[in-house]
């Protein structure tokens, strides 16, 4: 790995490149275990990788924290677009498989299934298909969204089998912070058409927000058809008491977009439509000043519709059949969690999930019956300050799945503050992906007139679980003179077990083809080089050791971000990013590398004050340069141009 890097890490190291750090905030009521000058530092505090509330500085891994002022700048529309700026993330916006995805180290298949998202704390991971986060990362609107914390590396150890390379958690605001109606509308090139309503109400003992919205678009040039995301989220937090606090929320998911094309008879151009609908509870108390207590429930119900009349005149039939790929999932998990301070050396988190999944297609699995599959899981963390300087986190999470029996996640990591703002940090972890539900028993079969004509899919069922050993080194630098922040990581990522669709022609299997490796090196940095300015620079450096072709490519071996921010006299804020990044195989396409990508944005905002109303009005231009492909190579990114305006009273 280090012949790899050396020669094309020199002159990179240079730059000036960024983790997003955002302001500390404090953890929320029951969380336990900070001390007094954790709360009044200048580093932020994670709430979600090791499941305890812990400085940036003492987290077992390399986060990225993307804060509201960030998301605003950035010019994003949704979340999958926005993490594009996290070192190690490739992004697409195609709506041609479900929905825009992002994925970190790798699109390997058509669906990004090898990472975890949350959204507070609730996993919107889909079961469907071959798994999927698609769909959850466009689970909130851009303008709810308090701030992401990326974990940028494997956490089966804390939220088990989904987390197999990554975890995106995506906390909400607060509905204390949103009082009062909202409105925000967008508008311009390719069809842009965006609408947000919100409103706030209550108090800080019973505090409520609900919030609708729609965004929609042209699509990708080359595409089908028009897409539309729409929603509606409710939350509510009820103090009872000091010591008692309940969250509820509430929401559905509608994704529909146009799909195929015209000139393909396998695959013609059609309209699908994803619906969701959850239901989430959380009660957490405080047992005592050093103690408390979390219980979590989720509900999410899902459905996917997606079918066509494929004519059978090409096989001398004189009739049609209908090729499908619809059903639904339902999931549902019930959470029990213990933090407890136990001096002010150690601290603990322990506690259990109960998981069910169920999904039902006869178009997929040739049957009526849903399959399920039952999770069990104990985890447990401890952080263990043996010194001042040295800090030691380990945890491990066991988990039996009923599909694919018992799993073992453990991980150590240790962080040595060597000197003030200036943090060291190893450590090694083990992580699992079990194979989806289609990879494990896809059975998809045409009849006509009770006669079988074909089979297409049929998985054997010997697909097992994907195994990850993950060694990674990290450094952590605060240098306040020069109004500038370090974080980099250097990583070793072993996956035994690969699972890869196999084409025993006419039929098509899934197998643990290949043990393969990723390996690499990635930074960010913050620079503030004068008042108002702030310039952000990531870049990643990674190599995915595999025999196949097209996986060697399913990371760029080198992308870099540039995000420039200043503000301007009158309130006005200029912001610019550029991207680029080498050879990467299309994620839809599954063929050799496309060509080098290069993408700039520009935002230009400016204040509205109108009567006891206050907003934004901004121009916002994505990809001024020259079109890139995207997804598929006949699917295009051409430049946008619309205009924003949000409203709050």
């Amino acid at each position: 790995m280090a012949s790899y890097l050396r020669p094309r890490f020199i002159g990179p190291v240079t730059l000036m490149c960024w983790s997003a750090l955002c302001a500390a905030q404090p953890a929320p009521p029951g969380d336990v275990a900070l001390s007094e000058k954790d709360y009044f530092s200048d580093m932020p505090i994670v709430l979600s990788v090791s499941r305890l509330p812990q400085r940036l500085d003492e987290t077992p891994g390399a986060v990225t924290i993307i804060d509201r002022d960030m998301i605003r700048l950035s010019g994003a529309r949704d979340v999958a677009d926005l993490l594009r700026l996290v070192p190690g993330f490739q992004s697409s916006h195609s709506f041609e498989r479900s929905a825009p995805q992002a994925s970190y180290h790798g699109g390997f298949s058509s669906f990004s299934n090898r990472m975890q998202v949350l959204v507070d704390g609730r996993s919107v991971y889909s079961p469907y298909f071959i798994g999927s986060t698609e769909f959850g990362l466009q689970a909130v609107a851009m303008q709810d969204i308090e701030r992401i914390e990326v974990l940028r590396g494997s956490n089966s150890a804390a939220y088990g089998a989904r987390a197999f390379l990554g975890v995106v958690n995506i906390i909400t605001r607060d509905p204390m912070d949103t009082m009062g109606v909202q409105a925000n509308v967008a508008a311009g090139q390719n069809e842009v058409a965006d609408a947000r309503a919100g409103i706030g109400w209550g108090s800080h003992g019973a505090s409520y927000r609900l919030g609708v919205d729609r965004r929609s678009d042209g699509g990708l040039l080359g595409a089908g058809g028009r897409n539309q995301v729409s929603r509606v989220n409710f939350r509510a937090d009820l103090q009872r008491g000091m010591d008692d606090e309940i969250q509820l929320r509430a929401g559905a998911l509608q994704v529909g977009g146009g799909k195929g094309s015209a000139s393909n008879v396998d695959d013609p151009w059609r309209d699908t439509t994803y619906r969701s609908e959850y239901v989430q509870f959380d009660w957490r108390s405080n047992l005592s000043e050093n103690s408390d207590l979390a219980l979590n429930f989720s509900h999410m119900h899902e459905s996917y519709q997606d079918a066509f009349a494929y004519s059978l005149i090409p096989l001398g039939i004189n009739g049609s059949i209908e090729a499908s790929a619809s059903g639904r999932a339902l999931n549902d998990s019930l959470l029990a969690q213990h933090t407890v301070r136990h001096n002010a050396a150690l601290r603990t988190v322990w506690g259990g999930e109960l998981r069910r999944e169920a999904i039902t297609s006869r178009p997929l699995y040739n049957t009526d019956a849903a399959l399920v599959n039952e999770f069990f899981r104990l985890f447990g963390n401890a952080e263990w300050r043996l010194t001042p300087q040295w800090l030691i986190n380990a945890g491990a999470m066991v988990e039996k799945s009923s599909v694919t029996g018992v799993n073992l996640a453990p991980r150590l990591m240790l962080n040595w503050h060597l000197a003030d703002g200036q943090t060291m940090r190893a450590g090694v972890s083990r992580a699992y992906r079990p194979p989806s539900a289609f990879e494990k028993f896809a059975d998809v079969r045409y009849v006509w007139n009770g006669n079988l004509l074909a089979i297409t899919n049929l998985s054997s069922g010997s697909a097992d679980s994907e195994k990850a050993l993950v060694q990674e080194i990290g450094y952590l630098g605060e240098f306040p003179a020069l109004a500038l922040n370090l974080d980099v990581r250097v990583f070793h990522e072993g996956i035994n077990g690969f699972i890869r669709r196999q084409n025993y022609s006419p039929l098509k299997d899934y197998e643990n083809s290949e043990n393969l490796a990723i390996q690499g090196l990635e930074y960010q940095l913050k620079w503030r080089p004068w008042q108002g300015a702030k310039l952000v620079v990531s870049q990643a450096f990674t190599d995915v050791n595999t025999k196949d072709i097209a996986t060697v490519h399913g990371a760029p071996r080198r992308a870099s971000t540039i995000m420039f921010t200043q503000g301007l006299p009158g309130g006005l804020d200029l912001s610019l990013i550029h991207q680029e990044h080498s050879l990467q195989t299309l994620q839809g396409s599954g063929e050799t590398p496309n060509t080098p990508t290069r993408r700039t944005d520009v935002r230009l905002a400016m204040p509205l004050q109108l009567d006891r109303q206050r907003g934004e009005l901004a121009l916002v231009l994505q990809n001024i340069g020259s079109p890139y492909q995207d997804f598929q190579p006949n699917f295009v990114f051409e430049r946008r141009a619309f205009v924003t305006l949000s409203l709050n009273n």
